[in-house]
């Protein structure tokens, strides 16, 4: 993939009497690992309302949290936790790091956030307006002060009236140290899960494959609008925001979930085959091999050699001490990370007209690479075959895109692709051949990045 598409967050959170919640947090991240890099962190509720414990800071989970054991030993039925990538126009210095620990007349508030508001900018000015003073520029810092403002010691209250100011992409996770809150956007463009954890507990999380890491069992997805509160009375749920057309984002299928979660009941890794597949009929080509580029358009790329009746071969070996290119924060970081994360091996495509299976391409930096690498092999032809649509404007709801402008599908017509980029044929799967591999009705699929559609604005 051109990895210029970012997934803003992952976020996790439960409440669980007899488990190491901290611990588990700790384990639930490096599931969402995948869907940011740039920071991570943890915080942990006493159940009784006392002072929270939080550890955040830059870098992988790994790194912010070197000793796990440690963890296990943190007193506190309650966890939250988050590991994030800034889209553009937030900053990325460390204050912006969550899960936000705030203070309030009512006590403590851990928020954890992934997604974005489309009118976070016109309620900050008003915020502003009115006095409040930021020590961030995330939407989390936003819902922490509307629900400040709305005086109520009752948080489920506070929440439900302060939710209706906002428009947008969002999955939160907020705590007070009595009870964990989950919640989701009317149209519900980001996951959100929720398993059963131990005999009492409860977790959620942005991705099933969390729930597989610690031992929890899936109970559902989150519905749209739907606010879940975790305590020590056990788990409710209401409907804090009326449901509206459903939308959950399509690029979670395409590319940003880890293989083996499950959205909406269907598995991801199963559903990428499938894309390769209907590739594979929409956009066939003569050629001696296929190849994916490691790791998320493996599946697609078998798909294809699959219904091609060609041989996969493993062309493209990843370095998998370097992180996904796409989490790098400068192009230039991004070209040089390319360079360094993948290699070609000669003796499998030398002479060889290959297929390169892709899951998207965005400006075309890592394609115009990855054909160079292959013809340096020896690749004797390269064809690119790309398993979602051409990507021709930019994501509003918490995906950091390039701006349309920037986007090769947006500058050139497809047929002119193939020759930006050195490919000797392109393909991209037709957006219908895209939502009937997902299995779900597209109108309950936001598709905005490949048809400039957008649900809100």
């Amino acid at each position: 993939m051109s990895h210029s598409i970012r997934e803003a967050c992952g976020v996790c959170g439960g409440w669980a009497e007899d488990q190491p919640m901290a611990y588990l947090a700790c384990f639930a991240l490096y599931a969402l690992q995948h869907r940011g890099q740039e920071s991570a962190g943890i915080a942990v509720g006493t159940g009784d309302g006392g002072k929270m414990w939080l550890k955040k800071g830059p870098g992988l989970v790994s790194e912010v949290f070197p000793d796990t054991e440690e963890l296990k030993q943190l007193p506190g039925p309650l966890a939250l936790g988050h590991v994030r990538y800034a889209y553009s126009g937030e900053g990325r210095g460390p204050e912006n790091s969550q899960p936000l620990l705030l203070r309030y007349r009512h006590g403590e508030l851990a928020i954890a956030h992934n997604g974005r508001l489309v009118n976070g900018a016109r309620l900050r000015e008003e915020l502003a307006e009115q006095g409040a003073i930021f020590q961030t520029e995330t939407d989390s810092e936003l819902l922490g002060h509307l629900i400040a403002r709305q005086n109520n010691p009752c948080l489920e209250e506070a929440v439900a009236a302060a939710v209706s100011r906002l428009e947008g992409a969002f999955a939160f996770i907020l705590c007070d140290g009595k009870k964990i809150i989950g919640l989701r956007d009317r149209h519900g463009f980001r996951p959100l899960s929720l398993a059963r954890l131990g005999e009492k507990g409860y977790f959620l999380a942005s991705e099933t494959c969390a729930f597989d890491t610690i031992g929890a069992q899936f109970i559902r997805d989150v519905a749209p609008g739907e606010a879940v509160v975790i305590d020590d009375g056990g788990i409710r749920s209401y409907q804090v925001l009326p449901p509206a057309q459903p939308s959950l984002c399509l690029f979670e299928f395409i590319y940003f979930a880890r293989p083996d979660s499950n959205l909406q009941g269907k598995n991801v890794h199963l559903m990428r085959r499938e894309l390769g597949r209907r590739l594979a009929r929409e956009h066939p080509v003569d050629a001696d091999m296929v190849t994916g580029v490691p790791d998320s358009s493996i599946a697609a790329a078998s798909g294809y050699a699959e219904e091609a009746g060609l041989p996969y071969e493993m062309a493209l070996v990843k370095n998998r001490y370097i992180g996904r290119t796409f989490l790098r924060p400068t192009q230039r970081m991004r070209e040089e990370g390319v360079d360094l994360k993948l290699n070609a091996v000669e003796k499998i495509v030398q002479d060889k007209r290959v297929i390169i299976v892709d899951d998207s391409i965005v400006r075309g930096t890592t394609s115009v690479k990855l054909v160079r690498l292959m013809r340096r092999a020896g690749a004797r032809e390269v064809h690119l075959r790309i398993s979602s649509p051409p990507v021709i404007d930019a994501c509003l709801y918490g995906i950091d895109m390039p701006a349309s402008q920037e986007l090769v599908a947006r500058r050139y017509k497809i047929a002119d692709i193939a020759r930006e980029l050195g490919a000797d044929s392109i393909g991209y799967l037709s957006l219908e051949e895209t939502v009937a591999a997902v299995g779900l009705p597209g109108e309950g699929l936001c598709r905005a990045c490949f048809t400039g559609l957008y649900t809100i604005r």
